[in-house]
């Protein structure tokens, strides 16, 4: 047996709109959830909400973090509250968190992953988006957990202010931490994850960078470098750099696909040293690529995640879909960030229920036992299969 719902609202948040939420999430689904999760703008009122959700719901496994848009069943929100659960007799869940994230995002990693049962199959990772290294996290949990796991999720957002995130688990609001929630029992999860960027322009070496800090490319400062493929647009940035990310050229065919290009986004410029500041870590040595795309090829992109996810299922029937895909996208896509979901609900399932969020960044995998990865400017899809 496997039910699966959303509930959205918008704000103002308080303690009796979450138990309103709570209330609702319970009636749609016939019973209470053995576990919920809950998506949301960053809005005074967080603790209030959540505690008015744990009033009604009762249950320990409720996780979330705020976000850069929601995603439910009804679609795109932003502004809004986007509460969701599974009632299952085949599926067990398993709940993780950690604080001070900042401190050693590896280490987080290998305690979050402590916190989780051997048996554990999928896993759903939400960290802070402003102070956390995603790539140090998998580590961490890939340290002590079986690396064939699937692990999805997305960096916490707060509306593209970039001041503060929250993570939520339990009944806890905190920042600067990371969340996660392990599935387990009789169930197969399918995983998809694609951009729709191309490369542009003859590939570059990386000569110098430390962490998620580019500061040379091909000898150069990389500003240079960047700002001279740019041309008339280099004056924009770093907020350009949004349509223009770097695509780092992963180890061929560990990816399942021939040249596969993990992105990452531009977050700050550092004129004076020349560097660029990404959304991820880009290793000292590696090749990259500028990417660039447009909305066609951004949907286009949306529907193979899709299908890839559903493929991964290999026979299992869906019955959930979980999306998580960067802000990037939602920037460009403007008035058509609702067709990016339905070309995901065309390609897996129109009728199924749908959660997730707009985040400034995806965990995603893109093939059947591949490398976990911290993508950016992606859309990841992880679908649920009985």
């Amino acid at each position: 047996m496997f039910k699966a719902a959303t509930i959205s609202c918008k704000k103002p948040f308080s303690r009796n709109l979450g138990r309103g939420l709570g209330k609702s999430l319970v009636e749609k689904l016939g019973d209470t959830p053995q576990a919920a999760w809950l998506f949301c703008a960053p809005e005074k009122g967080l603790k209030d909400l959540l505690g008015g959700i744990n009033d009604a719901l009762g249950i320990r496994n409720i996780i979330g973090c705020t976000t850069d848009g929601e995603i439910s069943s009804d679609g795109f929100r932003t502004d809004s509250a986007v509460l969701g659960g599974i009632v299952s007799d085949q599926i067990d869940f398993h709940l993780a968190s950690v604080k001070d994230l900042g401190q050693d995002c590896e280490r987080a990693g290998i305690t979050l992953a402590a916190k989780l049962p051997e048996n554990v199959k999928y896993m759903q990772l939400f960290s802070d988006g402003l102070t956390g290294n995603g790539c140090a996290i998998l580590r961490g949990l890939e340290s002590v957990l079986d690396k064939t796991i699937p692990v999805c999720g997305g960096t916490a957002g707060d509306a593209g202010r970039f001041r503060r995130t929250w993570q939520f688990a339990g009944n806890r609001v905190f920042s600067n931490g990371a969340v996660a929630i392990g599935f387990s029992g009789n169930f197969q999860v399918g995983t998809g994850a694609s951009s729709g960027w191309s490369p542009i322009g003859l590939a570059k070496k990386v000569t110098r960078s430390v962490d998620n800090i580019l500061y040379e490319l091909n000898g150069e400062p990389a500003l240079n470098v960047y700002e001279r493929a740019l041309g008339k647009h280099a004056s924009k940035l770093p907020a350009v750099g949004v349509e223009y990310p770097l695509g780092l050229v992963t180890e061929r065919g560990a990816e399942g696909e021939k040249d596969y290009l993990l992105l990452r986004a531009t977050m700050s410029v550092n004129r004076k040293e020349g560097a660029i500041s990404l959304a991820g870590e880009i290793p000292e040595g590696s090749t990259v690529h500028i990417c660039c795309g447009d909305s066609a090829s951004l949907l286009e992109a949306a529907k193979k995640a899709g299908r890839l996810a559903l493929a991964d299922l290999e026979g299992r029937r869906p019955v959930m879909i979980f999306i998580y895909s960067c802000m990037a996208r939602r920037l460009i896509l403007g008035r058509q960030v609702e067709e990016e979901i339905n070309c995901i609900r065309e390609a897996v399932g129109p009728d199924l229920p749908v959660l997730g969020f707009y985040t400034y960044g995806e965990y995603g995998r893109i093939k059947k036992g591949g490398p976990n990865r911290l993508q950016n400017e992606t859309v990841t899809v992880s679908v649920i299969g009985l």
